[in-house]
């Protein structure tokens, strides 16, 4: 079945394109793609995950063989590639995704010297925004072209942040970035939401960053914390979200609770 085969939810809502960004590595942000757009399938939503990080994590997450793959999105970026040829369905009825191979590291060096860099990506996506009430781009971590192409693309940034030490160490850099495409090139770019990932209730530095970051970003700081848990990590090794490879799980009830949160917000 096709990705037009597929409707949107009858609720009405503008697309919401939220680009999923941290430049440090390690903080959830492929777990956050692939479970929050789970999580959103569930409630009846149908969302596009763009795979915007050359590890290609969230590809594997739905269990998408990258080596089987014809094209990825690096085709679609720098070889004109419709994006509407390399969508894949999953698991998920009304999850599709746009993945990626380690093909896309290249992406970076090449688009140098391409016309309207900063543009691709939001270029490629507008032929299929407004069939679905949802679009994530994975960032990779880093601040570089691809990074400034999603905060083009997109309306508004979602940041997951570790329950560790120095959790807020480099966001700083990040709303410069922000800021920066805000000004220049995207003027609607906006935080979306801050979510901590990882918490532990049992630890004093899970609790104290909590206070940290809520304190820091006030109201944009989701209430819904994602805690630790082993299915949250066993599931990308079965190709599943969380949600459904383990749906009584803490994990995927605190993602199914983030996707209610996000619905009030959008």
């Amino acid at each position: 079945m096709g990705f037009r085969d597929v409707k949107r939810s009858k609720t009405g809502i503008d697309t919401r394109i939220i680009a999923i960004i941290n430049q440090k590595g390690g903080v959830g942000k492929s777990t956050t793609a692939v479970n929050l757009a789970a999580a959103l399938s569930e409630l009846k939503y149908k969302v596009l995950v763009v795979d915007f990080d050359p590890q290609g994590n969230t590809t594997s997450g739905f269990g998408i063989e990258k080596e089987q793959l014809e094209n990825c999105v690096y085709d679609a970026l720098l070889h004109d590639v419709p994006v509407e040829d390399i969508i894949q369905s999953t698991e998920c009825k009304k999850v599709f995704v746009v993945p990626a191979t380690i093909q896309l590291a290249g992406a970076e060096i090449e688009l140098v010297s391409t016309m309207a860099r900063e543009t691709r990506l939001k270029d490629l996506l507008a032929p299929v925004v407004d069939d679905f009430d949802f679009i994530f781009i994975d960032c990779p971590p880093s601040l570089g072209l691809l990074t400034i192409n999603a905060l083009t693309a997109a309306d508004s940034v979602l940041i997951p942040i570790q329950c560790e030490y120095y959790a807020l160490e480099g966001v700083t850099k990040l709303l410069e970035s922000m800021k920066m495409v805000k000004g220049r090139i995207n003027k609607s770019l906006d935080t979306f939401g801050v979510l901590l990932t990882m918490y532990d209730s049992r630890t004093s530095l899970s609790n104290q960053v909590v206070e940290e970051v809520q304190s820091y970003f006030g109201e944009k700081a989701f209430k819904t914390c994602i805690p630790r848990s082993v299915k949250v990590s066993e599931a990308p090794s079965f190709g599943m979200p969380v949600v459904m490879y383990a749906p009584n799980n803490k994990g995927a009830q605190a993602y199914m609770q983030l996707a209610r949160e996000v619905i009030r917000r959008a």
